[in-house]
């Protein structure tokens, strides 16, 4: 009986030790995280909002459309139906990420690097397809490169700091 209990009781790697112990927790970096992961569903609904507010409010989703409207195309409506698909999706996410990260959940390493990744592919996908339903107008301009080195630079820091970082291992392990 007292040898199961020592089995039992064997350290594996992901034991706490007191070493991990000072690691474990919203410290650090990591308070960056929390900062960006708590504002991101936000961020996420304010863009939204002031994204596809103007198309309905105005008859520019008729313009858009309508076989008729001076700036008709085909894949208009598919775009804008997965725009806001993908948006709405982005946001839950989002505040699914909020539970993840203070519930401390494994998951949430790649919960967070899915959203990061994903999100930064959708941008430059989406600006493709714009491109081509209006080649005339440049799509990649300085606001959009802007957007896309944005999330560029968060992926080469925050992508390598949640799979190599001993907080982010020592932390979401739940």
């Amino acid at each position: 009986m007292e040898e199961a209990k020592q089995q039992n009781q064997i350290e594996t790697p992901e034991a706490k030790s007191p070493e991990n112990d000072d690691l474990v927790g919203i410290k650090g970096w990591l308070i960056l995280v929390a900062i960006g992961v708590v504002l991101s569903p936000f961020r996420v609904f304010i863009e939204s909002i002031n994204t596809f507010k103007p198309i309905f409010t105005t008859e520019m989703w008729q313009r858009l459309t309508s076989q008729f409207g001076d700036m008709y195309h085909p894949l208009w409506e598919p775009l804008l139906i997965i725009e806001m698909v993908f948006n709405a999706a982005l946001f839950l996410a989002s505040l699914y990420l909020i539970v993840l990260f203070f519930k401390h959940k494994k998951a949430f390493v790649s919960w967070y690097l899915a959203i990061l990744f994903g999100g930064l592919a959708f941008i430059a996908l989406d600006a493709y397809a714009v491109s081509l339903i209006v080649p005339d107008v440049d799509v990649f301009d300085d606001e959009m490169k802007t957007m896309i080195f944005r999330g560029l630079i968060q992926a080469v820091i925050w992508g390598p700091y949640m799979l190599l970082s001993k907080r982010v291992k020592a932390t979401f392990v739940k």
